[in-house]
């Protein structure tokens, strides 16, 4: 495919895609760097239901299409409530007593999961230009950011397997007691289409580590790194049913997930609109437990004691990083006043430096948005900052002759009730506004329904630990942004979501815990 052609609206960012040619991408030069594979097959596209291919119930399709070009990437089947039955009913099989699954050995669950991150980094270069091609996603990010950690959860959570244990407990009387940590059952997990194979990786993998079972939805913009991944967990040695992967449409296939009777558990990414279908379609059913993360409207503090050049390069980083497609992007970003001008007028130049185009080319930094819906959504709170009186510095327009491509915008003078300030964008709109003491920002950084996020840049350290004791958020960062790993637990507070993913809390959101009690006749202490 050829790199998008630059419009005539301005900008340094225009043009720059065949030009641009950067000595190193995170310190590995150019000429090692590497490159997609061109027109990749794609073999995987039906359902996989009990280590099976099977075509949809309906026989309905879903097309999937590349938002750099606007072209069929091909077809696959879409599941709907019959499907989710099949994919339900292998699942609760490989669940039951006695199975080959419930059968093996903690540690055998841990070698499997290393087996699949073995295979993954195997086909390391096929995932990533998978999700390059049906994500928009820059495939060098998909290649070193993506892929990497994917394969560092799968290893992450192998390692853990055999490590989930209980305790036993000097209750009074003459009993003797001890708790088990055991497998929630069947586990419904539906994932989105912002980063689409790590999302696969966080939610099957503490699943699988603690003995579940999964049925998983991979959004239907972005099926083909899940339906992947299913053919390598078959050849990774799973028993059949372990892991069921699903494409569909939310309305059919994720409410079949989230009304089921036989379904224990649900796990969500995505919006805080959906999530609440989910938690209310939990309620309706059977109570099944429900673990949500949702959206966020982050704020990025940046004192007048911190490191300006750094803080303005976290600050961009962390709300332009996949197109501005994240839950946790740095979209509020608070600078003090005293350094105002001057932050905004570097941010300016990082965005209109930054180069667009066909996000599988080399030196490319930003791709398309996922789909029509979305790129109209973002303009159209592009236009709401215009109205509402904001400072467009850059951007604001479309780019390019084809594609769903958004310059990379930047507003200044922004104030707390505009639309731009409030609301999640998931796209490429920094907002950036003044403030004058901690308490006031403090204040204003908590005045959102989220509590996903947050980011601090200063050399107080004491400012430092005041602050990110006081921010409601699931994460703090400290003079860095999107610093996260599999080790360290991801999640929100208030309409951002509950439970947590990744790190060891994780393992509470698939486990139950039973207490088990035994009459003895008489108890040494």
């Amino acid at each position: 495919m050829d790199s998008q052609q630059p419009s005539d609206n301005g900008g340094n960012h225009q043009g720059q895609s065949q030009s641009h040619k950067p000595g190193h991408v995170d310190g590995v030069e150019m000429q090692h760097l590497p490159t997609p594979i061109p027109h990749p097959h794609i073999q995987y596209t039906q359902l996989f239901i009990n280590n099976e291919w099977h075509e949809s119930c309906s026989g309905r399709k879903i097309p999937v299409t590349d938002p750099t070009s606007g072209k069929l990437l091909c077809e696959v089947e879409e599941a709907d409530s019959e499907d989710v039955d099949k994919a339900v009913r292998s699942a609760r099989a490989a669940f039951q007593t006695g199975s080959p699954w419930r059968s093996m050995d903690a540690s055998g669950r841990g070698l499997l999961l290393n087996k699949l991150a073995d295979i993954v980094e195997r086909d390391h270069l096929l995932l990533a230009t998978l999700e390059a091609l049906d994500s928009g996603k820059v495939f060098l990010m998909a290649y070193f950011v993506d892929l990497i950690a994917t394969v560092k959860t799968l290893r992450y959570y192998g390692g853990w397997a055999d490590k989930i244990q209980g305790k036993t407990i000097p209750v009074d009387g003459e009993y003797f007691t001890y708790t088990r940590h055991e497998p929630i059952g069947v586990c419904g997990q539906i994932i989105p289409w912002n980063f689409p194979v790590m999302m696969f990786a966080w939610k099957i993998a503490p699943a699988l580590c603690c003995g579940n079972t999964v049925v998983i939805k991979p959004a239907e913009q972005t099926p083909l790194s899940a339906l992947h991944m299913a053919a390598l967990i078959k050849e990774a040695g799973f028993p059949p049913g372990v892991v069921n992967v699903v494409p569909g449409y939310g309305q059919t296939a994720g409410s079949a997930i989230s009304h089921h009777m036989d379904i224990d558990k649900v796990a969500f990414t995505g919006s805080t609109d959906v999530g609440k279908l989910i938690q209310k379609a939990a309620g309706e059913s059977n109570l099944k437990r429900v673990t949500l993360e949702l959206g966020g409207k982050n704020p990025t503090i940046v004192f007048a004691d911190c490191d300006l050049e750094h803080a303005v390069e976290q600050a961009h980083s962390g709300l332009f990083f996949n197109q501005g497609q994240c839950c946790i992007a740095g979209s509020r970003v608070f600078v003090e006043e005293t350094i105002y001008e001057e932050f905004v007028q570097r941010s300016v130049e990082k965005a209109r430096s930054k180069v667009l185009g066909n996000p599988l080319l080399p030196g490319v930094e930003q791709g398309p948005q996922i789909d029509q819906k979305q790129f109209d959504k973002i303009m159209e709170l592009i236009e709401s900052g215009k109205q509402e009186g904001a400072t467009l510095e850059c951007g604001g327009s479309a780019w390019g002759q084809q594609g769903l491509f958004i310059q990379p915008t930047v507003f200044s003078n922004v104030t707390d009730d505009m639309r731009i300030a409030r609301e999640e964008i998931f796209g490429p709109v920094q907002q950036i506004m003044r403030f004058r003491d901690t308490g006031d920002v403090i204040r204003r950084a908590n005045a959102t329904h989220y509590g996903l996020a947050a980011g601090v840049f200063t050399n107080d350290i004491n400012k430092a630990l005041t602050v990110s004791s006081a921010l409601q958020a699931g994460m703090v960062w400290v003079n860095c942004y999107n610093a996260m790993s599999a080790q360290c637990p991801f999640g929100g507070f208030k309409m951002s979501g509950n439970g947590r993913e990744l790190g060891e809390y994780a393992l509470q959101e698939y486990t139950e815990v039973k207490a088990v009690t035994i009459k003895i006749s008489q108890k040494n202490s």
